[in-house]
């Protein structure tokens, strides 16, 4: 079973305005709501390409308990630790630009805490646990560090999609997967943006340090593929960008299904690549049907 873990999950609300007026009444042309969160919008996407899994973190009050049911609506597996409090609203206020307002989430108690380390405690070896987003603030800084360990010990697969010190810590449990973008990949060296040679240096130093998968994202330019088998490069298709939110998300649940449905790894990283850009070109996350089509305009190269 693949397990997705959002410590700091959200509901996604889209509001489309003509123009914005501060300090004046704006009406809404189109609102969206959605169940957010990276691990949440993993979870979603592996459903929509015929992959089922189980939705682990924290939901407290009506947001999350609309988080759950939405869930369900998908047929997703949730899991979820109640909380007191509510679960965050994130705004994505969109007129020309995209401005972003993103809630404060509930404070975690150390009692619920426990519950889903207990819940990380009964993994195997035949599952997959992708840890993914923020930490709230009221976890301890190195919450990830306690549950990769949990899962490294089980011998459990772990799947890293998330950035800075929390990044940097989880390196060294070898993680089956991680996907850092190239800005992301860029601070987690301590070096400035990064050319795509450097991006292929630093890419390859993280297989060298015993992770087993990298992929490197750079949004409409691309992405690298780094491992034992291979490098790899793949070009972006291109098209209309609408949705900033999900994109690499997308990018992990598309080479977990690929991969899990024994796919070779330049089949499985066209076929993450083909589900980031799908994901791009939607107002919500990618669909199988939208992937597909756009997987073979995925060219892959061997560097």
């Amino acid at each position: 079973m693949i397990y997705t873990c959002t410590l700091n999950p959200s509901v996604d609300y889209v509001v489309h305005v003509d123009e914005l007026r501060v300090g004046e009444l704006n009406r809404a042309m189109k609102t969206l709501t959605f169940p957010g969160g990276k691990g949440i919008n993993v979870s979603r996407v592996l459903k929509r390409l015929g992959v089922d899994s189980t939705a682990l973190g924290f939901a407290g009050g009506f947001t999350g308990a609309f988080i759950e049911s939405e869930l369900r609506k998908e047929e997703i597996a949730c899991d979820f630790v109640h909380v007191p409090g509510q679960t965050r609203i994130n705004v994505k206020l969109k007129a020309g630009l995209e401005t972003e307002i993103n809630g404060q989430g509930p404070a975690i108690a150390s009692e619920d805490a426990a519950q889903l380390t207990a819940k990380i405690e009964a993994l195997s070896a035949d599952d997959v646990l992708v840890l993914a987003g923020s930490v709230p603030p009221s976890l301890p800084a190195d919450v990830y560090e306690q549950l990769a360990a949990e899962t490294v010990k089980r011998q459990a697969r772990l799947v890293i999609d998330t950035s800075g010190p929390a990044l940097r810590s989880l390196l060294a449990c070898r993680p089956f997967l991680v996907k850092p973008n190239h800005h992301e990949l860029a601070e987690l060296f301590g070096v400035s943006a990064l050319t795509k040679e450097e991006v292929v240096i630093y890419g390859r130093r993280l297989t060298e340090m015993g992770i087993c998968h990298v992929i490197v994202s750079m949004g409409g330019d691309g992405a690298f593929y780094f491992g034992k088998e291979a490098a790899l490069f793949a070009e972006a298709p291109k098209g209309t960008v609408k949705n900033s939110v999900g994109a690499g998300d997308s990018m992990v649940a598309g080479f977990l299904a690929a991969y899990a449905g024994g796919k070779p790894i330049a089949e499985a990283f066209a076929y993450s690549v083909a589900a980031g850009s799908a994901t791009a070109f939607s107002e919500d996350l990618c669909t199988k049907e939208e992937v597909e089509t756009l997987v073979g305009r995925v060219r892959v190269v061997r560097l």
